[in-house]
């Protein structure tokens, strides 16, 4: 069973990071596109932060019942810093792409600067889940 909640972490870890790389591409294409491309394309870039988000419920939960599993103490440095490394891409996720849609279907922001401040989110975002994914692979004794 051990093996098997392993493969269901590493593979929602998959859909966690992989859609990021997808909206790169996306967000390149938008520009000078008319409002029914651009509207489409947010569409699909807010349907990736779905499937992130849904990833991410089920890494979480695979990620407790390994923890419970594998007897590793929920005091362990790496255990500790994934949390928060975790908590903080949950605050981020959640201020750093609606927004920022909202803002440009406002008319607050031109689309230059909405697709600026997205692929920059979507780095920082990616930064996040790579130091999350360096915990849990590499499990450092940080104390």
């Amino acid at each position: 069973m051990y093996t098997f909640i392993i493969f269901i972490h590493v593979i929602s870890a998959v859909l966690s990071i992989g859609p990021f790389f997808v909206l790169f591409p996306l967000l390149n294409r938008m520009k000078g596109k008319n409002k029914e491309m651009i509207d489409t394309s947010l569409e699909v870039f807010q349907a990736a932060i779905r499937l992130v988000k849904h990833a991410g419920h089920v890494l979480v939960g695979s990620g407790i019942l390994l923890v419970w599993q594998g007897h590793w103490p929920w005091t362990t440095s790496w255990v500790i810093m994934t949390i928060v490394v975790m908590a903080s891409s949950i605050v981020f996720l959640a201020r750093a792409f609606k927004p920022n849609i909202r803002e440009f279907q406002a008319g607050s922001i031109d689309l230059d600067k909405l697709i600026k401040k997205l692929k920059s989110a979507v780095w920082k975002y990616i930064f996040l889940l790579l130091i999350m994914l360096w915990f849990m692979v590499a499990k450092p004794s940080l104390w």
